[in-house]
């Protein structure tokens, strides 16, 4: 049985993949390239964070105070809140993050419960079916708008994780040549403009050297931490806690808090990334490698602030390196500095790729344009439009604030918002997902969401210094994804309602000579009739029928009981009819298409794409095709996709099955059937609805129902329709447009 499988077969879950020895030991070194770059750039920037450069110097009791709320907040959250709780609430297939959180407490329901009926108890189809957590169905917007401003603020990290680290690396250049000191910012520039030029080449090469690079840069974070500690032993106190509460007893500087959280900026990466690893990797690297280091890099800073005071002020990263400020250590940090923080900003910006597809992917932001850049690797995905806008933000920021410390002051909170999502969604998955008692949840609530809750405070209060600038951009982001949700969920519903029976609109031989005929519908069977589904049969009892001539019921009268037909020729050709959502009947596209064409293909595929709460699905777990009973050549096929993965239809490895599923069926006429369908199926055409939407008008007179209308009408109307239009589902479809042929469909939403 196949990974992806036994995972649907698990209820939607993929275990964890349990590797020991030396295995475990090489995947725990691949995450130090991809979850730490961003927390293992930190100490570029924090202390100078907390205590700017143009401030006073702080004194030695606020130094140990300041060291010791890093030492604690890098304990708390990265390593108890993260590592150790966090990593056991991924979703789908071990991943995580808010979105997948959300996705936890509210599965996707895309199956149609008649046509699984119908499928082999191995099909994926029977495996997919996943349970919703027993939350109530009206707070499903609440949690979701929630979701989606952590999603979106977790975006505009994307646009300052590069802007603040590249600048803090590039700067420590003014220390050895204090020359160029105003020449920091175009360099900063140079090296991020570099960074999303070669972004369409795809990062495989690249990324081959991120865990090299950062384990030696965060061995050197170490290594000069002790030799600095050495200088100043008495900073070992910072790890009394007291010292923290102390700092902010007697400076009464709640602002502190705010340069304290740039320390654990990253953290979320570590439950963000699980998918990519498991559990046991991120616990050993974090909590054997990159959590000591980083602590024995800020308690060295912290000793040299204490003993050398104004000497390393200016920029305490650079001036604490042990030797001369031009000296080889010197240089050998500044190479690394940048190239760590070239990392960072490349895993951020194919994270934010990554996320981006699986907003598109759940319908949640319109269809762009996506390129994949590895044949082995699919989640290496570079989308243009997003790489240029991007590109485009960070350079205007960096050339805007002009200096990390400005940059600072604004980077932080989007970070504080996304843990603070993330606390609440993890207390709501113990008592609706884990089904925990609710004591534990609350207890987590309160612990977690109280240190969350200072640092977003803290955070809160930067923002008339600049952190407006990514609150702005996560609400644009969020009320962008809110409304597109809302709005294809409105179409989605629509397509769902209005689906018409197969049976009921193309019909075989309905009287002699293909006269009209009187059909004896009981009056209160009809709406049973209407809303009847594609009926499959079992494979076995299927045989080939000889030629048979079909018929449209062009005009259908219900309330009389009379309907007129119009014969149907038949084309050798395939055609593949896209369901693009689930639910009974037929898609608008077929009914559009043969009203329009009075015909049909030899062979037609109904394809349903079903996105499973998984993030991947094998191959051969990919389609499932079943024969459709009331007419000859007609066949169902489901399309699985885990939420991670692009829309890429193999037609032909859909016709293998149904040659396949012929042979079975009917052994002595397989070879002269499956000659047939493979001819038709030489030039397949895809064909889907083209939907002109309308605002529907509510109900009921007076103004607030008119004010309603007046608002739907604008946002469907004069907004929705025109980007509809600008990105069509088929956006990233492979193949040729010219397989593709939309059929208008009138849809009042």
């Amino acid at each position: 049985m196949s990974q992806s499988l036994a995972a649907l077969e698990n209820g939607g879950v993929r275990r964890a993949v349990h590797v020991r020895g030396f295995a475990l030991l090489l995947l725990s070194f691949q995450t130090l390239g991809v979850i730490y770059s961003d927390i293992g750039t930190s100490p570029l920037y924090v202390l100078n964070g907390i205590w700017p450069s143009s401030g006073p110097l702080p004194s030695e009791e606020d130094i140990i105070g300041g060291i010791s709320a890093i030492v604690w907040s890098l304990t708390l959250l990265p390593l108890v809140k993260y590592v150790f709780i966090c990593l056991n609430f991924g979703t789908g297939e071990g991943e995580g993050g808010t979105f997948a959180l959300f996705q936890g407490l509210y599965p996707r329901k895309e199956h149609d419960p008649e046509f699984e009926r119908s499928l082999t108890k191995e099909s994926i189809g029977r495996a997919s079916r996943t349970s919703s957590a027993k939350i109530s169905p009206r707070l499903r917007w609440p949690v979701l708008i929630w979701c989606l401003l952590g999603t979106s603020l977790t975006l505009a990290d994307g646009i300052f994780t590069p802007a603040v680290s590249v600048t803090s690396a590039v700067g420590g250049i003014a220390v050895a040549k204090a020359s160029v000191q105003s020449k920091v910012t175009p360099i900063s520039i140079a090296f991020l403009l570099a960074l999303f030029l070669v972004q369409p080449f795809g990062t495989a090469r690249l990324a081959s050297v991120f865990a090299p690079v950062t384990s030696i840069w965060l061995l050197l974070l170490g290594a000069t931490g002790i030799v600095n500690i050495v200088a100043h032993p008495g900073i070992c106190r910072a790890f009394d806690p007291s010292r923290a509460v102390l700092l902010f007893v007697r400076t009464r500087d709640y602002d502190l808090l705010a340069g304290v959280l740039l320390a654990v900026t990253g953290c979320e990466a570590v439950f963000a990334n699980l998918g990519q690893f498991n559990m046991a990797s991120i616990r050993i690297s974090f909590s054997f490698f990159v959590y000591p280091c980083l602590l024995l890099a800020y308690l060295g800073q912290g000793a040299r602030l204490i003993r050398d005071g104004d000497a390393v002020f200016s920029n305490i990263f650079y001036q604490t390196i042990p030797g001369d400020a031009n000296g080889p250590l010197f240089w050998i940090l500044y190479v690394f500095a940048i190239l760590a923080t070239l990392i960072a900003s490349q895993a951020m910006i194919t994270a934010t790729f990554s996320l981006v597809q699986q907003l598109v992917n759940m319908k949640s932001l319109p269809p762009i344009r996506m390129v994949h850049t590895s044949e082995k690797i699919q989640g290496q995905v570079f989308i243009p439009s997003v790489n240029w806008i991007l590109m485009i933000l960070i350079i205007v920021v960096v050339a805007a604030f002009k200096s990390s410390t400005a940059l600072t002051d604004a980077y932080g909170f989007a970070v504080a918002t996304v843990m603070f999502s993330t606390t609440i969604l993890i207390a709501v998955h113990m008592r609706y997902v884990k089904y925990w008692p609710m004591v534990i949840g609350l207890a987590y609530l309160v612990g977690f969401g109280f240190f969350d809750g200072l640092f977003w405070g803290a955070a809160l209060r930067k923002i008339p210094a600049g952190a407006w600038v990514p609150l702005m951009i996560g609400v644009i982001l969020m009320i962008l994804m809110a409304f597109w949700t809302w709005a294809k969920g409105l179409e989605d519903a629509f397509d769902g309602a209005n689906r018409r029976s197969l049976r009921r609109f193309v019909v075989t031989n309905p009287g002699s000579d293909g006269e009209p005929e009187v059909l004896q519908v009981p009056r209160d069977d009809i709406a049973a009739r209407i809303d009847d589904s594609i009926t499959m049969e079992s494979s076995q009892s299927q045989k080939v029928s000889a030629p048979t001539t079909y018929y449209l019921a062009a005009n259908e009268s219900y309330a009389e009981k009379t309907v007129e037909y119009q014969k149907l020729a038949r084309i050798p050709t395939c055609a593949v009819f896209h369901k693009l959502t689930g639910g009974k009947g037929v898609p608008h596209s077929f009914v559009a298409f043969v009203r329009q064409w009075p015909a049909l293909p030899e062979v037609i595929i109904f394809l349903s794409v079903r996105v499973i709460p998984t993030a991947r699905i094998a191959p051969e777990d990919r389609y499932v095709v079943d024969k459709v009973r009331s007419v000859d050549g007609f066949y169902a096929a489901t399309y699985n996709l885990g939420f991670r993965e692009d829309f890429d239809v193999k037609i032909d490895e859909i016709i293998e099955q149904i040659c396949t599923l012929e042979a079975r069926v009917d052994p002595e006429n397989a070879s002269e059937r499956v000659k047939w369908i493979r001819q038709a199926a030489a030039t397949p055409t895809h064909i889907v609805p083209g939907y002109h939407v309308m605002s529907r008008r509510l109900s009921g007179g007076g103004p607030v129902p008119a004010l309603i209308d007046w608002l739907r009408a604008l946002l469907i109307d004069s907004i929705y329709r025109p980007l509809l239009n600008m990105f069509p589902d088929t956006a990233n479809w492979s193949g040729s447009a010219d397989e593709i042929i939309r059929v208008g469909v009138n849809a009042t939403i």
